[in-house]
């Protein structure tokens, strides 16, 4: 069966290379899946859950924002603002994290220079790593690679 060469990367790392069977992941059109041989396509990554498929197993990662890039040469490029395995996320941090960027949302409500698209952004990240790490959390690694 053919692969896809697949590349997560963000401005910190590159996440994720290999060759997989498929992905699916959150556009700003809905979630698509891609398969080898998918035609070409650049589109918007929206927060979400990424679910990519390698050897019959399944791999999630938290992803905030970014582009998706599928080449005709059976080659697709996450460039992501954000990208963390489900395994990797601390629950607790995220919890702490939305407390802050809420916090920090109420206090500076009425203040004029304030990037409320900023923070409402670090909430969004924040909320989708949290849902993404609770949802995946008292599952052992094993189970979410079946």
């Amino acid at each position: 069966m053919k692969k896809i060469k697949f590349k997560i990367i963000t401005p910190e790392r590159e996440v994720f290379s290999d060759e997989i069977d498929s992905v699916s992941l959150m556009t700003t059109d809905g979630e698509i899946t891609v398969l080898p041989e998918h035609i070409p396509l650049v589109s918007i990554l929206k927060s979400g859950e990424l679910r990519y498929k390698k050897d019959g197993k399944d791999e999630i990662l938290a992803v905030s924002g970014g582009f998706v890039e599928v080449k005709d040469d059976n080659s697709v490029y996450i460039l992501a603002d954000t990208a963390e395995m489900a395994g990797e996320i601390d629950v607790t941090r995220a919890e702490e994290a939305i407390k802050r960027a809420k916090k920090t949302m109420e206090e500076t409500r009425n203040e004029d220079q304030v990037d409320f698209i900023a923070l409402q952004t670090d909430l969004s990240r924040a909320i989708n790593r949290l849902k993404i790490g609770k949802k995946y959390k008292n599952l052992p690694q094993a189970n979410i690679n079946k």
